[in-house]
C-alpha cells in the first residue's frame, strides 16, 4: 500500500490558503450557472428542461465518479487528479460556450465539468486535510475550506453577472474557462510529500472499507441526509433566478436581475459565516444535532419564503438564511465520516456519501425544470424540498459519532 513518508506533512498555512483557493474557484464558478439558464436557453431556443438536465447530469456524474476519484487520490496522492480536474473544468466551460446543440452542451456542461468537480472540490481536498491536519483541528480546517468555497460563491456571482452583462453568455463562459485554468498551478501547491510503497500489517483494503461503511447504520443516515442537502441547494441555485422572474408578473419589484444576483451573492456571503461556524461548533457540540438543526431550519426558511408575500427584502432574508445553512453540512458530515472510519480512505468514503448528495442534486436540478415545464410552476418542488428537510432532520438524530474499534487498526 502507499502511505505518506512518516513525519512529512504540508504546513497548515499552505494547506488552508491553497485548498481555499481551489474550492473558491471550483465551487464559485459552478454557483453562478443559474444566471446562465435563461440567456442560454433563450439564445438557442431550448426549454428550461435542457439546461436543468445539463446541470443535473453534471451533478450525477460528479456524484457517481467521486468515490473512484477519491479512492485514487487516497492511494496515489491528489496532485495529478487535481491537475486533470483543472484541465477538464476549462474544457467544459469552453464547450458550453461554443455548443449550439443539446448533445454537445450535455457533454461539456454535464460530463466534463462533472468529472472536473470530482477532482477539485471537497472530497479530494478533505482527504488532503485529513492526512495533514491533527484530529483536534480537523473539523475546524474543513470548516475553513468550506468557508473558502462559500467566499467563492459570494465573489463569483457578481463577477459572472458582470461578464454576462458586458460580453454575453458565450464570451462570459470563455472568460470563466481562463479562470478555471488557474486550478492547475494551485494543485501543484497542494502536492503532498512523496508517497512510497510501504506495506503495513493489518492495512484495510478498499473493499473492506466499503463493506465496513455499508454495514454501519450511521453511514446510511448521513447518506440520506446528504441526499436532501443536494436536492435543496441545487434546486435553489439553478431555479431561484427563473422563479423570481416568473413571479415578477405578480410582484414586479423582484423581476429585476439585480434581485436574483444579490440573492445568490448573499447565499455565498452568509455561507462563509455558516460553514466557518459549523467547523467551530463541530469541535464543541455533537455534530449530528447540528446537522439535524440545519435541515429543519432550512425547511422552515423555505416555508416562509414561498408562503409569505414576495419582495426583494423577503428574498434577501431567505437567501441570507439559506446561505448560512448552505454548505455547513459539509464539514460536519465529512468530520463524522473521519471520526467513525479514520482518514485512510476518507476521500473515497466522503465521495460515497457525496454520491447521495449528487443524486439529490440531480433530482433537484432536473425535476425543478421538468415539473415546471409540466405544471408551469415551481410549487410542487418547493413542497418536496420542505418535506425532505423534515426527513433529514429525523435521519441525523440517531447517528453515532464514536470511532469504530477494530481488532487490527486500519
Amino acid at each position: 500500500m502507499r502511505h505518506l513518508v512518516p513525519g512529512q506533512k504540508l504546513s497548515l498555512k499552505q494547506l488552508l490558503i491553497f485548498a481555499g483557493l481551489m474550492v473558491t474557484l471550483s465551487m464559485g464558478i459552478r454557483h453562478g450557472f443559474g444566471l446562465f439558464n435563461l440567456p442560454i436557453t433563450s439564445a438557442n431556443g431550448w426549454g428550461r428542461e435542457t439546461f436543468a438536465l445539463t446541470i443535473a447530469l453534471q451533478n450525477l456524474v460528479w456524484g457517481i465518479v467521486q468515490p473512484i476519484t477519491g479512492a485514487i487520490a487516497d492511494r496515489y496522492g491528489a496532485l495529478k487528479i487535481m491537475i486533470a480536474g483543472g484541465v477538464l473544468y476549462a474544457l467544459g466551460l469552453v464547450g458550453m460556450a461554443i455548443s449550439t446543440d443539446t448533445l454537445n452542451f450535455y457533454i461539456a456542461g454535464g460530463l466534463l465539468i462533472g468529472l472536473a468537480q470530482t477532482a477539485t472540490t471537497y472530497s479530494v481536498i478533505y482527504g488532503i486535510l485529513g492526512r495533514n491536519v491533527a484530529p483536534e483541528k480537523r473539523v475546524w480546517a474543513m470548516g475553513i475550506a468550506a468557508a473558502a468555497g462559500s467566499f467563492g460563491q459570494f465573489l463569483m456571482i457578481p463577477v459572472e453577472q458582470g461578464l454576462l452583462s458586458q460580453f454575453g453568455a458565450s464570451d462570459a463562459l470563455l472568460a470563466l474557462a481562463m479562470m478555471a485554468s488557474l486550478m492547475i498551478p494551485i494543485a501543484w501547491m497542494l502536492r503532498e510529500p512523496q508517497m512510497q510503497h510501504q506495506h503495513q500489517r493489518g492495512d484495510q483494503t478498499i473493499r473492506e472499507a466499503l463493506a465496513e461503511a455499508m454495514r454501519n447504520p450511521s453511514f446510511g443516515y448521513l447518506t440520506l441526509g446528504y441526499f436532501v442537502c443536494g436536492f435543496q441547494v441545487v434546486f435553489i441555485a439553478v431555479h431561484l433566478a427563473p422563479y423570481l422572474k416568473d413571479l415578477s408578473k405578480i410582484y414586479p419589484e423582484v423581476g429585476a436581475p439585480i434581485v436574483a444576483t444579490t440573492a445568490l451573492a448573499l447565499i455565498g456571503l452568509f455561507n462563509i459565516f455558516g460553514t466557518y461556524s459549523a467547523g467551530v461548533l463541530g469541535q464543541r457540540f455533537p455534530k449530528r444535532y447540528l446537522l439535524s438543526g440545519i435541515y429543519i431550519t432550512r425547511s422552515f426558511a423555505i416555508m416562509a419564503f414561498v408562503w409569505l408575500p414576495l419582495s426583494p427584502v423577503t428574498t434577501y432574508v431567505f437567501a441570507a438564511t439559506m446561505g448560512f445553512l448552505w454548505l455547513s453540512t459539509i464539514p460536519l458530515t465529512n468530520a463524522i465520516v473521519a471520526q467513525i472510519f479514520g482518514v485512510k480512505h476518507l476521500s473515497m468514503l466522503s465521495g460515497l456519501v457525496f454520491l447521495s448528495h449528487q443524486l439529490g442534486s440531480f433530482c433537484g436540478a432536473y425535476f425543478g425544470g421538468y415539473l415546471f415545464d409540466q405544471t408551469g410552476s415551481y410549487t410542487v418542488v418547493w413542497n418536496i424540498a420542505i418535506a425532505l428537510g423534515f426527513i433529514a432532520f429525523l435521519a441525523n438524530l440517531p447517528v453515532k459519532e464514536q470511532s469504530i474499534h477494530r481488532l487490527i487498526p486500519a
